[in-house]
């Protein structure tokens, strides 16, 4: 096993990892409120195009990661999944700075005039069921994990290497399915962006 590379403070840790995680929470709640009425000049949907490189980046790296541990590999555990929590913070840049600057789209809105008429309803048919269901899926994993993927960083960091294993057997699978859903979603929406 490898050293620690934090020093154990689990009341300094929960403090903080809660703070960062209501902050973040609270500015992506917030993101539908806002849009800000500026023209950069270039198309701002390239920012969700990184968004679904990032995830799926990432999805790549938590399997890596994943396998790693699995051949006892632990350096290169550490070094993946650290790499996978940076490009998380790329992804959370991103994410906040399209939806500042697209705003919100609506799927089936194909005359993209923000209402999703019945026409246009019948036309996406259940298809519209499976986007809100992975959507919904995605969004409320998504608000849960913050918080376990940095428990799961601060036990592995600290050398709580039992503890860690613990946390990680809930924060893989959920982490996996958000970044992977992530794609998903931008690969279903992205047709009815303005």
């Amino acid at each position: 096993m490898l050293e620690a590379s934090l020093q154990k403070n689990d009341k300094k840790a929960k403090g903080w990892i809660g703070i960062v995680s209501v902050i973040i929470f609270t500015a992506i709640a917030l993101l539908s409120s806002f849009k800000l009425d500026v023209n950069p000049g270039f198309n701002v949907h390239i920012f969700a195009t990184i968004n679904a490189f990032v995830n799926s980046t990432i999805a790549v790296l938590l399997v890596a990661a994943l396998i790693a541990v699995k051949n006892q590999k632990y350096i290169l555990h550490k070094k993946i999944m650290l790499a996978a929590l940076v490009l998380s913070i790329v992804f959370l840049v991103s994410y906040i700075t399209h939806h500042l600057l697209a705003g919100e789209s609506k799927f089936g809105d194909a005359n993209h005039d923000g209402i999703v008429s019945d026409a246009e309803k019948l036309q996406v048919g259940n298809m519209r069921l499976v986007y809100f269901f992975i959507l919904g899926t995605h969004i409320i994993l998504a608000a849960i994990i913050l918080p376990f993927i940095l428990f799961t960083a601060y036990r592995g960091l600290t050398g709580e290497y039992v503890l860690h294993k613990k946390i990680a057997r809930i924060t893989w699978p959920l982490w996996f399915y958000v970044a992977v859903t992530g794609p998903v979603v931008y690969w279903m929406i992205s047709p009815y962006y303005r």
